[in-house]
């Protein structure tokens, strides 16, 4: 079994949503968490400053220093290892923008699982239609 992990943006998490759906997962969580990635400058900074150039001298010097933290959703998705690919692709089609902050996918190994109400072990316990 695996743990896929992505990051997303908030606006994407009801395409992702209907996404996973279609795609046969309908069974993940999903949090609001905060990060940055490695970039310094963002995007929206440097529009505003070209929208308002008087600014510049005063905003420039901060836009490398300030590490603001930027909205995301993460989303858990546990599968059976021949389950990875499609959750995977189906992540990546939905949200690639091509643009920086399409987001991140992390793929862990989950070593058991157990269905809290029933007490199921394994494989069992992630299909939603049993127990």
């Amino acid at each position: 079994m695996k743990e896929v992990l992505a990051v997303i943006r908030m606006n994407q998490i009801g395409r992702t949503k209907q996404a996973l759906v279609d795609a046969g997962f309908p069974g993940f969580n999903a949090v609001k968490v905060t990060g940055r990635g490695r970039q310094a400058i963002e995007a929206e900074a440097v529009e505003a400053l070209n929208q308002n150039p008087e600014y510049a001298t005063e905003v420039l010097p901060l836009l490398g220093r300030i590490p603001r933290l930027i909205p995301k959703r993460l989303l858990s998705i546990i599968v059976p290892d021949e389950q990875v690919e499609p959750v995977v692709t189906a992540l990546i089609r939905t949200n690639q923008t091509r643009n920086p902050g399409d987001g991140k996918i992390f793929v862990l190994p989950v070593t058991e699982t157990v269905r809290v109400r029933t007490g199921e072990i394994g494989r069992v316990a992630l299909d939603e239609m049993t127990g």
